[in-house]
């Protein structure tokens, strides 16, 4: 890979430009829910190249430039790449009338190199797809285009050009962002705005030793925020999705943030959990999700004959799946010490029915810990207000802490964001359970109950803001000057046309 070596390594921005820049190949003819596949697919091909790449170019110092022996030590790397899979070698194949067909080659072969780790990634990705990318002659341009890109000189993304940050999977989430933004809608299906997910990841404060879970995992971000939180290596990372290319997003983006040892399964939590052991559910230290907001359709008639009892303090209704997921969050939580944190409609606070039983059954079982408003407009493609609902399950006291941080954010255009502040206070009030005028309040059981088993937090947090007294007879007094001012001034205009001859 004969790359110009930049004089001061590439900037973060600089990575981001480029990489949206490779988007215009596609923007205008291919819908961003789909196109994203192909740009974050070769995103990591590039990278994966470049590493071997990196690793080549060291391994030929140490061994004086004895190919062999290089060879033979990449063959020993945790992740191997053939050597037709290299960009490089596609990159020379990019006029070749059958490209789609000899880069879903690279990936198979990747694939198969990698099973353990990537088997099935790329399945669902075809760069020779007449439907998504056009015909022949179209099809070949774009993908043209796409390789002409990555090539992009400054587009060095071995390690030893970036100080070790981790360019790679900030990039990554970039993209994924900014495809949520043009995703519209379907952008929950696959992202989680990256202030949030730091804000729920300290919330529930993993430790070092626990098994972190997120049953609806999208592109896996929160999971990785999670991680980080950590502060070391000493964690176990497992998720579920449902979505064949979002799961396959995941286990790349998994990789990318150096994370190798996740285990992600593909399928549908509700109906068909994967992570079970002993044909039981998986127990977790730290379970969270950003699941769908209200899913229709999601399984109610499967739930009373569910193997697993998740649904054992009632069904959720059929339209909507807020209290399915939380139901299937607290069952995988460890009864020692487990902690669940959910992102949700505020309705999970207030609905009645079959959710008001459920939401009641968890405040009895002095399960619902904290729940904390979220500003609106955080979330792409949804309007609705949102909320997080924190539950532990070795709570000792029976209070509960209401949070109203709906006013503590900055405006954008689209999306409003958390700010740094914003999520510093909400963090710190929730870990010292303190009531905050018209921003917290911590509620006895009894005054709970007293609202109905109701969480929704302004019957908690009280945000009213009384009118300014007047002072009728300041008031008053400032009518009589402006009445003497004006008076004033129609003697002086009478007084002008008089003088012009216009007066009577």
């Amino acid at each position: 890979m004969n790359l110009t070596t930049p004089s001061s390594p590439i900037s973060q921005d600089e990575i981001n430009s480029i990489l949206w820049k490779a988007c215009d190949t596609f923007r205008g003819t291919v819908d961003p829910s789909e196109y994203k596949n192909y740009i974050l697919v070769m995103l990591f091909v590039k990278y994966i190249s470049d590493v071997w790449q990196d690793h080549f170019d060291e391994f030929m110092l140490k061994y004086k430039g004895d190919e062999t022996r290089v060879r033979r030590q990449l063959d020993k790397d945790k992740f191997k790449l053939p050597d037709d899979a290299r960009f490089e070698k596609l990159y020379a194949q990019r006029n070749e009338p059958n490209l789609g067909e000899i880069i879903n080659e690279a990936l198979e072969a990747i694939e198969d190199a990698n099973k353990e780790k990537l088997e099935g990634v790329f399945r669902n990705i075809d760069f020779n797809s007449e439907a998504n990318l056009g015909r022949t002659k179209e099809r070949n341009e774009r993908l043209k285009n796409l390789l002409n890109d990555f090539n992009d000189k400054r587009l060095d993304l071995r390690p030893s050009r970036t100080n070790g940050r981790d360019v790679i999977g900030d990039a990554y989430e970039y993209l994924i962002g900014k495809f949520a933004s043009g995703a519209g809608k379907k952008a929950g299906e696959f992202y989680t705005p990256p202030e949030v997910s730091e804000l729920l990841a300290a919330l529930v404060d993993p430790q070092p030793g626990e098994r972190i879970c997120d049953p609806a995992c999208g592109s896996g971000s929160l999971l990785i925020k999670c991680a980080k939180q950590v502060g070391s290596d000493n964690y176990a990372l497992y998720g579920q999705e449902n979505n064949g290319s979002t799961w396959a997003l995941a286990m790349m983006n998994m990789f990318l943030h150096n994370v190798t040892s996740a285990r992600i399964e593909w399928g549908d939590t509700l109906n068909n959990p994967l992570l079970v052991e002993n044909d039981k559910l998986m127990k977790f230290e730290v379970v969270v999700a950003n699941p769908p907001f209200s899913l229709d359709k999601w399984g109610a008639d499967n739930a009373p004959k569910d193997k697993f009892k998740r649904f054992h303090r009632g069904t959720p209704p059929k339209s909507v799946g807020d209290y399915a997921f939380i139901s299937h969050m607290v069952e995988a939580s460890h009864k020692a010490n487990g902690r669940v944190g959910v992102i949700a409609p505020h309705g999970i606070l207030f609905r009645g029915g079959a959710e008001g039983k459920i939401r009641q059954q968890l405040i009895e079982e002095n399960l619902v810990d904290a729940v904390i408003g979220l500003p609106p407009g955080l979330f792409y493609g949804a309007a609705i207000q949102t909320c997080i609902m924190l539950l532990k399950r070795d709570k000792k006291r029976n209070d509960f802490l209401f949070i109203d941080a709906s006013s503590g954010f900055e405006q954008g255009n689209p999306q409003n964001t958390l700010r740094k502040q914003d999520v510093e206070r909400i963090v710190k009030t929730y870990k010292t359970r303190k009531s905050i005028d018209k921003f917290s309040f911590l509620a006895t059981y009894d005054e709970v109950k007293e609202k109905g088993y109701n969480l929704n937090i302004p019957r908690y947090v009280d945000l009213y803001e009384p009118e300014p007294e007047i002072n009728i007879n300041k008031v008053q007094k400032e009518i009589n000057q402006l009445e003497i001012q004006l008076n004033q001034v129609q003697k002086e205009m009478q007084a002008y046309l008089k003088e012009l001859g216009y007066g009577a």
